[in-house]
């Protein structure tokens, strides 16, 4: 039996057929843990992945994003973090047996590494890619900040030009050459900070998460227009380095300040398109469909809605797209960026 969201009930208000159901997927970013009791979904483990995949749409591939679980308790502390990409490969190898259906969960694993050891942070590179079993692609070490207590940093409390820092850059500079990427987790304001390190690694591909962050809460709250203008101005230049990936999603988290988790009902597909449409539009426009990929940010984005709305709004988003471009979109950038090869 599967593990029930604690908004289960309130979830179920808005229910919705899927909008092309034929169309492949690949959902390049979500996670997998147990035991996250301060989450809406404490366990997101195979069978609850599944129940969400399995829902409606045609979801082939998915890639699994570091979130800090199942690590070591023992052992040097930099390697504890292999411990995750031990269990997402196990949970990975039961998918790719085809005894739970023709879904491939966590084809791709991006893990984490303390990058900010330097040099120090090879053999953990390089543990993580043995422990993922073919399976590893890269890293994500989370770099949001911002000097409002009410917009969470991230769990691993980076300081506040992490991504500018000679001791990151010497561990950073270790990715290109094991086939590494990289994902940029931040918040808006720092959006210069990932364009200056593409710019200083252009060999080095670097997925931008989450559009970058752009917060609603805390002294953000009210200010959605503001907010929009400062995000536009630095995607626009963040565009212009041709080895970053934007990642289209994850914006319907508490941070955002959309509130959809408060109201009576969750919002429908077309609310969700409604709402978010000109972060979409604009990254897309400056990115290009090459560059481009849906994600769901599952099951985080849960606690604003289900996993059938939420790429139902995608697939009203690029309702007037060409059949090529949605296959990029929907896709075919995610299994090239991954390399899933297929």
């Amino acid at each position: 039996m599967t593990a029930r969201k604690k908004n289960h009930d309130w979830l179920a208000l808005t229910v919705e057929e899927p909008i092309e159901p034929e169309l492949p997927i690949c959902d390049p970013h979500h996670h997998l843990w147990d035991g996250e009791t301060a989450r809406v979904v404490p366990r997101y483990l195979l069978d609850e992945i599944l129940e969400d995949t399995r829902a409606g749409h045609n979801i082939v591939s998915t890639v699994f994003i570091e979130c800090g679980a199942m690590f070591k308790t023992d052992g040097p502390e930099a390697l504890r973090a292999v411990g995750e990409t031990e269990f997402v490969n196990g949970i990975a190898a039961m998918s790719a047996s085809g005894l739970y259906g023709r879904t491939r969960v966590a084809a791709g694993i991006v893990g984490t590494a303390q990058l900010r050891l330097g040099a120090g942070a090879a053999p953990v590179l390089d543990a993580q890619i043995a422990a993922g079993g073919g399976r590893f692609r890269g890293i994500r070490l989370g770099a949001a900040w911002d000097a409002d207590p009410a917009v969470p940093n991230h769990r691993t409390r980076p300081p506040q030009e992490m991504l500018r820092q000679d001791d990151f850059r010497a561990g950073f500079a270790l990715l290109a050459p094991r086939r590494l990427t990289f994902e940029a987790w931040c918040y808006h304001r720092q959006i210069p900070d990932v364009t200056a390190l593409a710019r200083a690694f252009p060999d080095t591909t670097i997925i931008l998460d989450h559009f970058g962050g752009p917060p609603g809460v805390g002294s953000y709250a009210g200010r959605a227009k503001e907010v929009y203008s400062e995000w536009r101005g630095y995607i626009g230049d963040l565009a212009t380095c041709p080895n970053v990936v934007a990642k289209l999603g994850g914006i319907n988290m508490e941070v955002n300040g959309f509130g959809w988790h408060e109201r009576p009902r969750p919002p429908s597909s077309q609310e969700l398109a409604d709402a978010t449409r000109p972060y979409y539009e604009y990254t897309i426009e400056k990115f290009g469909v090459d560059r481009c990929m849906f994600e769901s940010n599952f099951p985080v984005d849960a606690v604003s809605c289900s996993y059938t709305v939420l790429w139902n709004s995608f697939k009203r988003l690029t309702a007037k797209y060409s059949a090529a471009e949605k296959a990029k979109l929907f896709h075919d950038t995610a299994a090239r960026v991954y390399r899933l090869g297929g």
